[in-house]
C-alpha cells in the first residue's frame, strides 16, 4: 500500500496572502468595493432563484444542471474574492474582477467540483435541517449569518480589521491570523456550498486554517 496526497474536500478554497500590503488603503475598501457591493445584490438574488430550480431539478433528475451550477459557483466565487479583498480578509490590495469565471491568477480562488448525480432524498432536508448546526456556528462568524453579498459582522470581519490595525503599525500582517482568518471563510463557504446544494458531501465541523487547502493522505494499491 502506499499513500498519495488527496483534495480532502470537494469544496477548495485558497487565499494568499499579498505582500506588501498597504498600511492604510483597508479604510477606504468599503467605498472602493461598493460596485461589488451592488452587483452582488442582484447576483445573490439570482444565486437563491437558481437554488430553487436546481431543487427541482434535482428531486426529478438527480441532477444539478450544469449551467446552473456553474452560475452559483461563480457567485460563490465572486464573493469570496471580494470578500478576501474587502472586510472578509483584508488580505489583498489587488482589486476584485467583475467576473464569474475562476481567474486563477487572483490570491483568492474557490473551486467547486460538479457532482455527476445528487440523492433525491437529502435534497429535501440538507438546506435546512441538516445545515441547521452548522447555521448556528456561521451565526458566530459572520454575526448573524450569511447574506447577499461579502461577509460582514461577526468574528471574521472583527479579526479582519484586527489584522488590518497590526498592518498599520507594524507594516506586516499576521500570518498566523491570516490562516485563521481563510479558515473561517473556507468553513463558510463549504457550508454555503451544501446549503445550495451544490454537494451531498457534509461539511466538517473541523478548522481546516491556512492559506491553501489542506490534503490529506489517501490510501492507494501499487
Amino acid at each position: 500500500m502506499t499513500t498519495s496526497p488527496t483534495v480532502y474536500w470537494p469544496v477548495r478554497v485558497r487565499g494568499v496572502l499579498d505582500h506588501p500590503l498597504s498600511r492604510w488603503l483597508w479604510l477606504v475598501k468599503w467605498i472602493l468595493a461598493l460596485p461589488h457591493y451592488i452587483v452582488l445584490v442582484f447576483l445573490w438574488i439570482a444565486f437563491f432563484l437558481v437554488c430553487v430550480v436546481a431543487f427541482f431539478a434535482v428531486l426529478f433528475t438527480e441532477r444539478y444542471p450544469r449551467p446552473l451550477f456553474d452560475f452559483n459557483a461563480g457567485v460563490l466565487r465572486w464573493t469570496w474574492r471580494v470578500s478576501y479583498y474587502a472586510y472578509g480578509a483584508l488580505a489583498t490590495d489587488r482589486y476584485p474582477p467583475f467576473s464569474l469565471g475562476v481567474e486563477p491568477g487572483y490570491p483568492a480562488t474557490l473551486e467547486i467540483a460538479y457532482p455527476e448525480r445528487l440523492s433525491r432524498s437529502l435534497v429535501l432536508v440538507k438546506w435546512w435541517l441538516l445545515a441547521i448546526p452548522h447555521y448556528l456556528v456561521l451565526g458566530f462568524f459572520l454575526g448573524g449569518g450569511a447574506h447577499a453579498g461579502p461577509w460582514s459582522g461577526g468574528l471574521i470581519a472583527l479579526l479582519a480589521l484586527i489584522a488590518a490595525v497590526a498592518l498599520a503599525f507594524t507594516g506586516a500582517y499576521p500570518r498566523d491570523l491570516h490562516a485563521l482568518v481563510v479558515g473561517l471563510n473556507r468553513w463558510v463557504l463549504r457550508v454555503a456550498a451544501y446549503a445550495a446544494l451544490m454537494t451531498d458531501a457534509y461539511p466538517p465541523f473541523r478548522l481546516d486554517q491556512g492559506g491553501e487547502e489542506p490534503v490529506r493522505e489517501a490510501a492507494a494499491e501499487k
